[in-house]
C-alpha cells in the first residue's frame, strides 16, 4: 500500500471508519475474539497489537520523505508527483522543518495552464501535525474526525521527525491478512547453510518450531507469526541488519524491514540442543 496513494472511495472511507470504531470497541475485550473466524480474529489480533504502538513505530522517517517548496510553479509541481509517483506530497517553504501543508494531485492538475505557484489560495492543504509518542489508535481516530489523512511528526523543538498517513496507519490493521490471501508469495523457510535458515516474516511460528525443534513461543502469548515473535522480542520494529536473540538458542537478523513492519530475517541456531522459550 502507497504511503501516499491515489484518491480513495467511499468504501474505503468507509472501511476505514469501521476499522477506527472497532479498534475502540474491542480494545481491551478479549472474550469478543471467541465467536470470530480465523480472518476476523487475525484482525482483532493486529488491532489489540496497534494499542501499544505510537506513531515513531509506523511513521516514514524523516530521510524518506518527498516533499516539494511552496514556491514551486504550478506545472513543475504536477511533474514532481508524477516522478515521484505519489498523488499527495508535503509543502514546506525554506526547509523541510517548515512544513507548511500538503498539495494534493487533483488541486494541481485543476489548476494546469496558470502561470502561479503552490502559493496561489486553495492549493494547499492543511495537515496534521504530532508527536512521536502519540498513540497510533488515537491518531487514527483524529484522522477520521477532522478528515486530514496526513500528518506531520515533530521532535521536542518542533523539527520534522517523519510522517504518517491514515493508509499506514490502516495497513497496520489490515495488511498482514491481505498477505495471507497471496496465493503468488506464501511464507517459506529455506536453510541457505548448516543450521543457518532464512525465511519471510510471515512464516508461522509452529512452522519454525516444528522444523528447529524448539519451543519459541508460551502457551499465553498471542504470536502467530516469525515477525511477530521478533517484535515482541524487541517491543518495537527492528531496522535491517539488527539482530535479536531468542533464549531457545537462535539468532534472528533482519534482513529486510521497512519502518512499519519486518519483511525477511536470517535465523542463526547457536545451541545445538532443542531448548523451550523462557
Amino acid at each position: 500500500m502507497s504511503w501516499l496513494g491515489g484518491g480513495r472511495s467511499r468504501d474505503r472511507d468507509e472501511l476505514r471508519e469501521s476499522l477506527v470504531e472497532l479498534a475502540e470497541r474491542i480494545e481491551g475485550e478479549e472474550e469478543e475474539r471467541e465467536a470470530l473466524d480465523p480472518a476476523e480474529r487475525q484482525l482483532v489480533t493486529n488491532v489489540l497489537k496497534l494499542g501499544d504502538l505510537t506513531v515513531e513505530d509506523v511513521m516514514v522517517p524523516r530521510a524518506d520523505i518527498i516533499a516539494i517548496e511552496i514556491s514551486t510553479p504550478i506545472d513543475a509541481a504536477l511533474r514532481a508527483m508524477a516522478e515521484a509517483g505519489h498523488s499527495r506530497l508535503p509543502v514546506y517553504r525554506g526547509t523541510l522543518d517548515e512544513l507548511v501543508g500538503m498539495v494534493h494531485i487533483k488541486d494541481v492538475v485543476g489548476r494546469l495552464g496558470e502561470t502561479g505557484t503552490l502559493e496561489s489560495p486553495g492549493l494547499v492543504r492543511e495537515v496534521l501535525f504530532e508527536a512521536p509518542s502519540r498513540r497510533v489508535l488515537d491518531l487514527l481516530n483524529r484522522m477520521r474526525t477532522t478528515r486530514i489523512h496526513l500528518a506531520i511528526v515533530v521532535d521536542e523543538y518542533g523539527g520534522t521527525d517523519g510522517l504518517g498517513t491514515i493508509e499506514d496507519l490502516v495497513e497496520q490493521i489490515v495488511g498482514e491478512i491481505e498477505d495471507e490471501h497471496d496465493d503468488q508469495q506464501q511464507p517459506r523457510l529455506e536453510e541457505v547453510e548448516d543450521g543457518v535458515f532464512e525465511a519471510d516474516a510471515r512464516l508461522d511460528v509452529e512452522e519454525l518450531e516444528a522444523r528447529l525443534d524448539r519451543v519459541l513461543v508460551d502457551d499465553d502469548e498471542d504470536v502467530d507469526t516469525l515477525g511477530g515473535l521478533v517484535f515482541a522480542l524487541t517491543g518495537r520494529v527492528p531496522a535491517a541488519g539488527e539482530t535479536v536473540e531468542h533464549p531457545a538458542g537462535l539468532v534472528f537478523e533482519v534482513l529486510d524491514a521497512d519502518p512499519r513492519r519486518i519483511k525477511r530475517l536470517r535465523i542463526r541456531v547457536t545451541a545445538p540442543e532443542a531448548t523451550t522459550a523462557a
